[in-house]
């Protein structure tokens, strides 16, 4: 008798485990039953991203950096079934490197956004990044796996946390890589992956107040009135690039903050 292969379900990847949503709703994309989250999961996301913040910020910018690596480690394994899942494998591998990139960075920031200041005093002055704290990411429609990947990476090198709306009509990629992070060393809740419709969940994330960052890279005419919602905790808004990597990128989600000491005799 023919054997019937197990199908695959994909479910959101909250907190390191990958629940269904508490709704029990699915709707179908790229010949799948996908989760199609709600309010509480998103809910859920932003309290795991937000226990996850405090462990996570407090590593050393090297441990970050070989965790980063460990991740691209995990997607470079899973190369062919990421690359069933996207437009292919030359897009797998501008996703991994682009993983590594930042990884390499992770280490330099402070010498790169940092400063030391001159003052006219006995102290010595000094700027320093630090990270914002929970970042909302609205994920691009467009490319599947390097957009997704082009938002998280640069948001958790320093130290923050991430709850991302995957692409709608694309969202397999995305829990495909969620399956590479899970069996990383990225400490659960470092990032959420939300499947679903974005003009449903992405106003739940722009009002939420302990989301501290919002990429709004994916909006697109969503944007202004998710700007407004994040106006009323003053949540820092950028709009990344859905397919580029860059210094700035880690920049907009960094805040920099000035530290003074006197000089010793």
């Amino acid at each position: 008798m023919a054997r019937i292969p197990v199908r695959k379900t994909y479910k959101l990847y909250i907190g390191g485990a990958f629940p269904r949503s508490e709704s029990g709703r699915t709707y179908e994309a790229e010949g799948a039953n996908v989760a199609r989250a709600s309010r509480k999961d998103l809910r859920d996301a932003v309290r795991a991203a937000r226990q996850a913040f405090p462990g996570w910020a407090g590593l050393s910018a090297y441990a970050r950096g070989q965790i980063l690596y460990r991740v691209a480690e995990m997607m470079e394994a899973r190369r062919a079934d990421l690359a069933s899942r996207c437009a292919g494998a030359e897009e797998v591998d501008r996703a991994i490197d682009r993983v590594v990139w930042y990884a390499g960075w992770a280490d330099k920031l402070a010498q790169a956004l940092g400063s030391a200041n001159p003052v006219a005093g006995p102290y010595f002055n000094f700027t320093v990044p630090e990270p914002t704290g929970v970042v909302g990411i609205v994920c691009p429609e467009e490319p599947a796996l390097a957009g997704v990947v082009s938002r998280l990476a640069p948001a958790i090198v320093s130290g923050n946390t991430a709850v991302a709306i995957a692409s709608r009509s694309r969202p397999l990629a995305a829990i495909e890589l969620a399956e590479a992070l899970a069996t990383s060393d990225l400490p659960a809740g470092v990032v959420n992956i939300l499947t679903g419709h974005k003009e449903e969940l992405a106003p739940w994330l722009a009002s939420h107040m302990d989301v501290n960052a919002l990429d709004l890279c994916g909006a697109d005419s969503l944007a202004p009135d998710l700007e407004r919602a994040a106006a009323d905790n003053v949540k820092r808004v950028t709009r990344g690039s859905p397919d580029g990597q860059s210094l700035w990128e880690i920049a907009a989600l960094v805040e920099l903050k000035t530290v003074w000491h006197p000089v010793g005799r």
